[in-house]
């Protein structure tokens, strides 16, 4: 069995024309950009693409089918090289059961079968071009549309404040909404890790990944996870997430959930840190309150730990946090090193430290072995590294 780096959440910003996919993504994240940075500049080696349900992102795949650049794995994925692409779908649900809006992810093993569920969704939303829109079923249609194409169906980023399972405050149960016999896995956010969801007594017989979410290239493979399969292929992604025939995730890597953009209840004016019971800010007085992820999973506690056989959940900070370490000098570490993969988890201290100043060096090596101090973000606002060396 061989160990894959899977990042199962990035999303498209524009086409290969220049339309708009992700509205609030990059215009450099077009689906030849992301592969080519997935696979050169990160050192991934499975990635879900979230709005390949784009007829002209679809186009672009094709296209590069064509040319012989990409070409469809037998047991699924679009291969790239080393890379495998699983085609995938954001989608928005809001309707009586949800209260929501909530977002889920569905992935499918091929482009013939991501266009006939783009041609399905077509009649179901109002514009199939865009990324994350409402789709006006219930999550459960969805679910058995999903399973009838034989894909993959994740709730996305499960606690973030907005646009999430748990995150409004008015859902209290997962099976409220979806059909948990139809679910694959459940994607934590970046104010989550594994101890704090598994807080959440109902979670506890469904797998948990990690990813990023990405709105830019850099962002990419902020958070992913390490998974043992034979080959990168959707067919043994299905069956690491089920734990089938040794196939399964090794261990998530992730932000410190105090870096998370929602971890701390705030004020939404001033983003003062605020108790997850405050009316109003006693800093600006305002009353738009976010409550923050930590608060809310106590609000839902039903469980004081989780199943014995959880894989690692692993406290890691992306590079691209790293005070003093800028654009350059991290073009000049991979140059020299290949990969942030190879840089987060191969390369010893001494031979990064020859490359970087050393107070850079000794931070990377404190953010592997989660000894960096943080700063708790809340509010849509990150937290930072507060250590003696920024």
């Amino acid at each position: 069995m061989k160990s894959f780096f899977v990042d199962l959440h990035i999303h498209i910003g524009r086409t290969w024309t220049g339309k708009p996919v992700k509205i609030t993504g990059a215009k450099s994240l077009t689906f030849t950009n992301i592969i080519k940075h997935a696979r050169h500049e990160k050192g991934l080696n499975i990635i879900g693409i979230i709005d390949c349900h784009s007829p002209e992102v679809i186009l672009e795949i094709e296209n590069l089918i064509s040319k012989g650049e990409v070409y469809e794995h037998p047991d699924g994925g679009l291969v790239f090289g080393d890379l495998t692409i699983i085609p995938g779908s954001e989608l928005e649900i809001y309707d009586e059961q949800s209260n929501g809006p909530i977002h889920l992810l569905s992935y499918f093993p091929s482009i013939k079968i991501m266009k006939v569920f783009s041609g399905w969704l077509s009649g179901h939303l109002k514009n199939i071009q865009l990324s994350s829109q409402r789709i006006y079923v219930s999550g459960r249609e969805l679910q058995k549309k999903v399973k009838e194409l034989g894909g993959i169906f994740i709730p996305a980023h499960v606690f973030t404040p907005f646009k999430s399972l748990y995150g409004k405050g008015v859902t209290h149960s997962l099976a409220e909404v979806l059909d948990p016999t139809l679910i694959d896995g459940i994607e934590l956010g970046l104010s989550s890790d594994t101890k704090m969801a598994d807080q959440l007594q109902e979670l506890h017989s469904f797998p948990f990944v990690t990813n990023s979410d990405a709105h830019s290239l850099a962002k990419i493979a902020r958070e992913y996870q390490v998974m043992a399969m034979e080959k990168p292929t959707f067919k043994e992604l299905k069956m690491a997430l089920k734990g089938e025939v040794d196939r399964k995730i090794i261990a998530n890597y992730g932000l410190d959930p105090l870096l998370g953009k929602y971890h701390k209840t705030v004020c939404s004016h001033c983003l003062h840190q605020l108790d997850k019971n405050a009316g109003f800010c006693t800093n600006c007085g305002a009353k738009k309150i976010i409550k923050g992820v930590a608060d809310r999973i106590l609000e839902l506690k039903t469980a004081e730990e989780g199943p014995e056989n959880r894989p690692p959940y692993i406290h890691q900070v992306p590079l691209e946090f790293i005070p003093g370490l800028g654009p350059k000098l991290l073009d000049k570490l991979l140059s020299y090193f290949g990969t942030e993969m190879a840089i987060l988890h191969e390369v010893p201290y001494k031979a990064i430290k020859e490359v970087v100043p050393i107070k850079v060096a000794d931070l990377i090596m404190k953010a592997r072995e989660g000894t960096i101090t943080l700063a708790a973000g809340g509010g849509g606002k990150y937290g930072k590294i507060a250590d003696e060396n920024s």
